[in-house]
């Protein structure tokens, strides 16, 4: 069986629930993303397209805008760039998505008067990332689509292993990862199954669309099973829920609406939803604050709040911090946050990359960092060519004949230079940076020391979870690269989040704020008009917001934000409640 989902964390509980089920880590079973699926298509078939078995992904904004100047300062024609090409880098992930190759960006691009100029910049990013044997993200499902499309033969053999696909959260399919299903399945495998609710679409920005549940009905031959009961919300919020989504037009023919399953609710009724409104978004931000101060510490860490955007959330951090209130706005993090952490994973990496020169650059940037040294990654790179030792021990040579400090640096030199010497030490090396962390933070380390400590833990232990104890270094750290470094909250913690970074999880308590015309609607959906596509997405994510609730929902509003005035969201009044 072949079990694809959108996110690190629904693979993981995939993984655990099935172990549960079954009573063992059977591995019939392959439950994963499809980042980590392509990965690992192109890591044993990438050859056939000129891709390294040991690519190298590249998932910060920065390392990618950093790749993007290196490969136009090489070009030699700078001048003939904005100082903002990092603003090109959702295009090409677009791009990508839209099944686009470099090559012919022009031609897709020609509508824009800066078009010839970014699908330049695209055609250089793509040539360095080739020659560094680096993919992005959207590279994944972009490069395993053209492998598959190329040689069908690949994909029948997955057909061959897999005698059943499932797919989760299918109404978020990109154009290339709908494309890269059907290439898998060659016009000739239909053993798939398909979990997707068309009034949770709210990543048509990104590229999910409607039409690929309809394609996938029809391509498929598919059996339509509808799975009306919500064993999630109480049932004023279900009611509510079958009223605001009614006024969508892009939804499938016949749906049935939403069915309460759940039996035991802790609140009554009419106290299951209420409407909160403020004079303006302070008001608001300190009125929520407060009302979560009010409700106890034992239910901080089973609230969370909701916005459109997290503009509005920052002010209710703040306003919780000053009551004392931890709270934590979550977001994805794909790299460490501290300077220590950084190093250490740039280390590791070094040992089964030993000639990457961007990585090497990353290691000396950072220990410089904390580390208080000046050693020059040119000055490495002309060692290491003058007397044949690799980068890494060429560095630690350089580094400990550095004056350093006895409790920091010299401990950690001598500590990662087993590792020059092969993998058999990592483990050991792991074991001994962590139990320096640990002593670092009995000593008061910082903020970041400690947020990067449990989420190494956390990333550890599902890796460990999915892919188990046997792994390789170099696979253990493709996986790293998969995952956010962003620790789960600590007990006690209210969360805030975005929408978007909301979907597929649920909280005993929920507070939705900004609802109010040019917030949620936002401003641009309501320009598009009333039966706008991108105004029922708006619909689907004031969906998506209302139905995390297990208990009990407050919706907030306010009259003014950033001093204009706003009318209360129609949303609102399509659930009946203003």
């Amino acid at each position: 069986m072949l079990a694809l989902t959108f996110t690190n964390k629904a693979a993981d509980e995939m993984k655990a629930r099935v172990q549960k089920l079954t009573g063992s880590d059977d591995e019939r079973v392959e439950i994963g993303t499809f980042h980590s699926f392509c990965a690992q298509i192109l890591r044993q078939h990438g050859v056939h397209v000129g891709i390294r078995p040991d690519f190298v992904i590249y998932s910060s904004p920065e390392d990618r805008a950093a790749i993007l100047r290196d490969a136009i300062r090489s070009y030699g024609g700078i001048e003939e760039f904005p100082e903002d090409v990092a603003a090109y880098l959702p295009v090409f992930d677009r791009l990508k998505s839209d099944l686009v190759p470099a090559a012919e960006a022009s031609v897709a691009l020609g509508h824009l008067s800066s078009g010839q100029t970014i699908a330049v910049a695209y055609q250089l990013y793509e040539r360095e990332m080739r020659n560094l044997g680096a993919l992005d993200f959207t590279s994944l499902i972009f490069e395993a689509y053209a492998l598959l499309k190329k040689y069908p033969a690949i994909a029948r053999s997955y057909a061959k292993v897999y005698r059943y696909w499932m797919m989760d959260e299918f109404q978020d399919t990109t154009n290339a990862q709908y494309e890269l299903l059907l290439a898998l399945s060659d016009g000739q495998f239909h053993d798939v199954m398909a979990v997707a609710d068309d009034d949770q679409l709210i990543y048509a920005w990104n590229g999910a669309s409607f039409a690929h549940l309809k394609s996938f009905v029809e391509h498929f031959d598919s059996e339509v099973l509808q799975l009306p009961t919500n064993f999630r919300c109480p049932p004023a919020i279900v009611d509510a829920a079958n009223r605001l989504v009614v006024f969508n037009t892009q939804r499938s023919a016949g749906k049935a609406p939403a069915v309460p399953g759940k039996t035991a609710v802790a609140y009554p009724r009419e106290h299951q939803i209420e409407v909160r409104e403020f004079t303006d978004d302070r008001a608001e931000a300190r009125g929520i604050a407060n009302e979560i101060e009010r409700s106890g510490r034992e239910s901080w860490d089973r609230t969370v709040v909701l916005a459109r955007n997290r503009s509005l959330l920052s002010g209710v951090v703040s306003e919780l911090m000053d009551l004392g209130v931890p709270a934590a706005l979550t977001q994805r993090r794909d790299t460490f946050l501290s300077a220590e952490f950084r190093w250490f994973v740039a280390v590791l990496k070094q040992c089964v990359r030993p000639l990457d020169q961007r990585n090497l650059a990353a290691l000396v940037q950072a220990f410089n960092r904390f580390g208080e040294t000046e050693v020059e990654v040119d000055q490495i790179l002309a060692e290491s060519e003058s007397t044949g030792r690799s980068y890494l021990r060429t560095w630690l040579e350089s580094v400990g004949g550095a004056s350093l400090s006895p409790n920091l640096t010299q401990n950690l030199v001598a500590m990662v230079s087993p590792l020059t010497h092969g993998e058999a030490a990592v483990q050991g090396v792991i074991g001994e940076f962590l139990t320096w962390v640990r002593e670092k933070l009995d000593d008061g380390g910082d903020r970041d020391i400690a947020e990067d400590y449990e989420a190494w833990n956390e990333v550890t232990r599902d890796i460990v979870l999915v892919r188990g104890r046997q792994l390789s270094l170099d696979e253990f750290l493709r996986e790293m690269d998969l995952r956010s470094k962003e620790p789960s909250p600590k007990s006690g913690t209210v969360s805030l989040m975005t929408i978007h970074s909301a979907k597929g999880k649920e909280f005993d308590f929920v507070y939705l704020i900004g609802l109010a015309e040019d917030i949620l609607p936002s401003y641009q959906s309501r320009r598009r008009g009333s039966h706008s596509s991108e105004l029922e997405e708006e619909r689907r994510n004031c969906f998506v917001a209302i139905t995390r609730v297990k208990e009990r929902l407050v919706l907030s509003r306010a009259h003014k934000y950033r001093g204009w005035d706003k009318a209360p969201s129609r949303f609102l009044q399509e659930m009946g409640l203003a």
